[in-house]
């Protein structure tokens, strides 16, 4: 079976319910656990639908893919055409899922109404930085993700040992079985991006939450993201990159503010 036909969709992880349609992508090696704490909060409302990324979870692989965001992008695509969703639906992605949700929005025709994009980590290009602490919290970062990338097993057993000790079980998710997407995706689609363009490019509402304690969230870029009349920023005081229970109320309430606007 070619690698086409195996991935003409990506696997969906969780479809449960009925109502408007929240449709949710996790981050790089993780999975659909990112949204324990929300599940619980959209039950009996909304039709929530938990997508695994390209080469996560259980969507199939291929060695031949750059990871990049088109190509996280194609497949999302595909997958949602084939869900044939009536109606919109509200995308929110966390991490490098937010990123694709924001490529998905500037280049598809879709039906989406909103896009919440949580704990993204938008690194613009950096001549785009004019503070020098700014641009050095950018260059630290992809200095770290190199290292990340270039050291296989060290970072396997790292995030073995952030998942034994994570407060959301199933969180992390990285083995030699898609090494090649994280290493990929981490190089293609979070270090190199288009995140401030796709923003820029979209007409949709952006609600963004960060939280002001997130390592992986660079301050200069979500004030860049903020610039743009459709995007409110939501900061949460002391929150990190997890989506914990204080995380999840906001995002909850966020989304049925945005259903009750569109009703």
């Amino acid at each position: 079976m070619s690698w086409f036909a195996r991935c003409k969709t990506l696997n969906v992880a969780v479809d449960v319910g009925t109502g408007p349609v929240i449709v949710l992508l996790h981050g790089i090696a993780s999975s659909a656990a990112t949204f324990t704490n929300l599940f619980p909060l959209l039950a009996g409302s909304y039709r929530v639908i938990a997508i695994d990324l390209l080469g996560f979870g259980e969507s199939a692989s291929d060695a031949n893919r750059e990871y990049s965001l088109d190509d996280h992008v194609n497949a999302l695509a595909r997958t949602i055409e084939h869900l044939h969703l009536r109606g919109g639906f509200i995308l929110a992605g966390h991490s490098m899922g937010a990123l694709i949700a924001a490529r998905y929005a500037a280049t598809r025709d879709t039906t989406a109404t909103r896009l919440i994009l949580i704990s993204p980590p938008i690194y613009p290009p950096v001549e785009l930085l004019t503070n020098p602490v700014d641009r050095a919290g950018e260059v630290a970062r992809m200095k770290a993700y190199r290292l990340l990338r270039g050291n296989k097993q060290t970072t396997i057993d790292l995030a073995n040992g952030l998942e034994r000790v994570s407060p959301i079980k199933g969180i992390l998710d990285l083995t030699d079985r898609n090494w090649d997407a994280f290493e990929r995706s981490l190089a293609n689609a979070i270090e190199i991006q288009t995140t401030i363009d796709d923003i820029r490019a979209t007409a949709l509402p952006v609600d963004i939450v960060v939280g002001t304690a997130d390592p992986f969230v660079l301050p200069a870029g979500i004030r860049l993201a903020e610039q743009y009349p459709n995007v409110t920023v939501r900061r949460i005081a002391g929150a990190d990159h997890l989506i914990r229970p204080r995380t999840a109320a906001v995002i909850a309430e966020l989304i049925e503010d945005s259903s009750s606007h569109t009703e």
